[in-house]
């Protein structure tokens, strides 16, 4: 059994990294060779052309900087909401946890489409779109449930003790969350946060809708939206190089911290 466990996972690995080494190598395939019949699993003329085209005459820059400044500033509104909505539910009573946190799981398994169109009402109703915040607020609400029950399984098991401290020390409830609780709960608000941040850098269907200004673009929707020299040109090779520099460097953010994201998950598996 553990030898068909073994195997189940190398098998899904494989499924999970192939399509990016095909992209890897789609990349440095000159335009006539990426659309040739057979295909060549390595390429007969490498070539770095497409990196080339895509930071030198393409905005990908652009859409990279548009996508960090989002996805980092839902990160930090997420967690300030969830930390404060977890800290309060880990210190209820059992029942009341269990009824929130099972409405909250149900919450976080809805599909994002379903809030898309009531959601792209509400953005141009307060003349938001095209604007950073129509998407930073979108991405740290849609979050907030997965980040809230993540955390109250965390907070819960700092003693109350340390707050029963606090009180006799003269410490408000507010300064007894700002000071203790939260420097306590940094490695699972540092898993949170990447976590939230992933996802608001991957997100492409809302950031599609609600950007539609070539400046504006974040990296998902300007590598989808890139163009050849002819409307119906798809240029594959540009495709597959944007792919792989939008997604490297997050893969090795993942990896490095890939420790810390097991953790806050097993913490908040504990609730």
């Amino acid at each position: 059994m553990r030898y068909f466990a073994r195997f189940f996972v190398v098998i899904l690995s494989v499924i999970a990294v192939a399509p990016l080494v095909w992209h890897g190598i789609s990349s440095v395939k000159p335009a006539a060779e990426v659309t040739r019949i057979p295909v060549t699993l390595v390429p007969a003329h490498p070539t770095l052309s497409n990196y080339a085209e895509l930071f030198g005459r393409r905005a990908f820059f652009s859409y990279c900087l548009n996508s960090a400044v989002i996805a980092a500033l839902a990160s930090i509104i997420c967690l300030a909401c969830s930390s404060l909505a977890s800290y309060r539910l880990a210190r209820v009573t059992a029942q009341v946890r269990s009824l929130i946190s099972s409405a909250l799981l149900v919450v976080a398994f809805f599909p994002p489409i379903v809030f898309l169109l009531p959601l792209y009402e509400i953005i141009r109703a307060v003349r938001l779109v095209n604007h950073p915040w129509g998407l930073i607020i979108p991405y740290a609400a849609l979050n907030l449930p997965m980040a809230t029950l993540l955390l109250t399984g965390y907070f819960q098991q700092i003693p109350e003790e340390l707050e029963e401290a606090a009180a006799m020390d003269g410490l408000t409830p507010f300064q007894t969350y700002s000071r203790i609780i939260l420097p306590l709960a940094a490695p699972a608000l540092v898993t949170t946060g990447i976590l939230v941040f992933i996802f608001s850098w991957n997100e492409f269907m809302f950031a599609l809708t609600f950007m539609n200004l070539e400046s504006t673009k974040t990296v998902t929707v300007g590598i989808a939206t890139l163009s050849g020299a002819f409307a119906e040109q798809v240029p594959w090779g540009l495709l597959a190089a944007g792919v792989v520099a939008s997604s490297v460097p997050l893969i090795v953010f993942v990896l490095f911290l890939q420790r810390r994201i097991v953790a806050g998950l097993t913490a908040g598996a504990r609730n």
